[in-house]
């Protein structure tokens, strides 16, 4: 099955890519959650469209993300979470809440391009990685407390 990708798949490829997949993967999986639209002739506009908006959201060249890199890495990032009486969180603190507490903090970050190793259950300090561009990665800082 050939399809648009309409979203960045680890491991498939990045926004307005077309790519060849099997087809319960993609009916099932990438078409439901929003990941890729079915492939047609007069997908080539959409394609155009999509890889316009991805140029506009992304870093602009290596130099641009070295910048952000600094920037994110010499700051440490307080995300707020409800815990219990011994310091174990309910729950996990996902890519959404880390992009949420860089964006209040000033920063600008997708939660897509955040990357947690290991889920985050514990109050205290972290690090996680955000991909800002496809050669640069960044270290950042986070300082879990109790909301």
């Amino acid at each position: 099955m050939k399809l648009i990708l309409t979203q960045e798949v680890t491991g498939l490829g990045a926004a307005g890519d077309v790519v060849e997949v099997k087809d319960g993967y993609g009916r099932n999986y990438l078409i439901p959650r929003g990941f890729g639209i079915r492939w047609t002739r007069g997908g080539e506009k959409t394609i155009e469209s999509i890889k316009k908006a991805r140029e506009a959201r992304s870093v602009r060249d290596v130099d641009h993300a070295k910048q952000v890199k600094a920037t994110l890495e010499g700051s440490t990032f307080n995300v707020a979470v409800r815990a219990g009486d011994g310091g174990r969180l309910f729950g996990a603190v996902t890519a959404a809440d880390i992009a949420s507490a860089i964006t209040q903090a000033g920063g600008e970050v997708d939660k897509r391009t955040i990357v947690v190793t290991n889920p985050i259950k514990s109050l205290g300090a972290h690090t996680v990685t955000v991909k800002v561009h496809d050669d640069v990665e960044a270290q950042v800082n986070l300082n879990v407390v109790s909301a």
